[in-house]
């Protein structure tokens, strides 16, 4: 029997944002016993909860959301558990589990802190070494539970980038894929010409 579990944030107004961003507002602007119909207005950055970074996010490129083929946000999950680890290094055990062409997903737990200072300030980072490797062995997107996979000057953003690795940031749920061995991964964002966008990423698991 297929499973599908949602592994992305809902939106919703005043969520929670990267420190420096400008807040997110979702209201009703249109009503029905006034206007005759609803409808609902957002403003909002491409940076909010869960969603993908393109190359022009950082790099001084034209590469955006909508020049990718929608292929590139679905693939073979691989769960890597990564909890207590402030420094997410390469494992040996990594050099078999990793294949080319997966959704490679980083368990931090660090959801569990979504919506308060320290999600946003003392979330762990990425190694550079690690990032090389999924550079090197081919996976096609990269998805953490946490706002980023590095901090200031952003040299892993910039590994993973220039590589055509794209970034799904501020997941959740991935806890429910602990112990599954096989699954799918859909990340599909918005065909928007953008350096991102948000993002409703689901695990399919048969």
């Amino acid at each position: 029997m297929t499973k599908y579990i949602d592994l992305s944030y809902e939106i919703e107004h005043q969520m929670a944002v990267y420190p420096g961003d400008d807040e997110l507002k979702l209201y009703r602007h249109r009503f029905l016993n006034r206007d005759y119909y609803n409808d609902t207005k957002l403003e909002t950055g491409m940076h909010v909860g869960t969603h993908i970074d393109a190359p022009s996010h950082l790099l001084n490129k034209d590469r955006f959301i909508c020049d990718y083929p929608v292929e590139k946000f679905i693939g073979n999950g691989c769960l890597l558990d990564v909890r207590n680890e402030e420094i997410i290094k390469l494992k040996d055990e990594y050099l078999d589990k990793v294949q080319e062409g997966d959704i490679v997903l980083l368990y931090t737990g660090y959801d569990e802190f979504f919506g308060t200072d320290k999600y946003f300030e003392n979330h762990p980072i990425v190694d550079e070494k690690l990032a090389q490797f999924f550079v090197d062995r081919g996976v096609k997107l990269i998805g953490i539970d946490m706002p980023s996979p590095d901090q200031y000057p952003f040299k892993v953003h910039h590994k993973l980038l220039e590589n055509d690795i794209l970034i799904i940031e501020n997941l959740r749920n991935l806890k429910k894929l602990e112990g599954v061995k096989r699954f799918e991964v859909m990340a599909f964002p918005l065909n928007i010409r953008a350096e991102a966008s948000l993002t409703r990423v689901v695990a399919r698991i048969n």
